[in-house]
């Protein structure tokens, strides 16, 4: 996304936040999320599968933030309830059972992708996206990994309650280390 035709940034105010059909929007969500972190067309590729396959979970939801005027997406969250059976729970299970923290796992919501286009970053979008998921949710907590490092992600995580549960997870296939992270329902305004 670029600057509006007046040279200023889009406004925020021109974004409506609310559930999305993410299957019929994947493609552009996917779009989003490349320019937000950083993905190769490999790994949109890849990352496609896999959110097809996570939105037929029982419980899966998204939420977009779409422009009024265009209905372009401007960021998306979605999640699910946990399963300790799923790839991303086997991951980070062990590490969250040597931090004492395993039970997390259990009874939480989680927060499986949220992005937002970096021309919309930092005007509080991110925290309408996640606010409004999890607000929805049944489960008393949320969880959530993100890349291990200080960054404006983390420390949005952090104002809304989250806390570290577990630090330098390494997932299979990424280049990073990332960090677990959990906040108990409802979180913090």
């Amino acid at each position: 996304m670029t600057p509006s035709a007046s040279g200023t940034a889009p406004d925020a105010q021109d974004i409506a936040v609310g559930p999305i059909d993410l299957t019929a929007r994947v493609d552009e969500a996917l779009a989003v999320q490349a320019q937000a972190f950083g993905l190769t067309p490999e790994e949109i590729a890849v990352r496609r599968h896999i959110v097809l396959r996570h939105l037929a979970h029982p419980g899966a939801r998204a939420l977009g933030a779409v422009h009024t005027a265009t209905g372009a997406l401007a960021g998306f969250v979605y999640g699910m309830p946990n399963d300790r059976s799923q790839w991303w729970s086997t991951v980070v299970e062990p590490y969250l059972r040597r931090a004492g923290h395993d039970a997390w796992l259990d009874d939480s919501f989680t927060i499986t992708e949220l992005h937002v286009l970096p021309a919309y970053q930092g005007r509080g979008i991110g925290t309408r996206l996640i606010t409004g998921i999890t607000d929805s949710a049944e489960e008393p907590r949320s969880i959530l990994s993100a890349i291990d490092i200080e960054s404006p992600a983390r420390r949005l995580y952090r104002r809304l309650g989250y806390r570290d549960l577990a630090r330098r997870v390494h997932f299979p296939s990424a280049a990073s280390p990332y960090a677990v992270m959990g906040a108990d329902l409802p979180l913090r305004r």
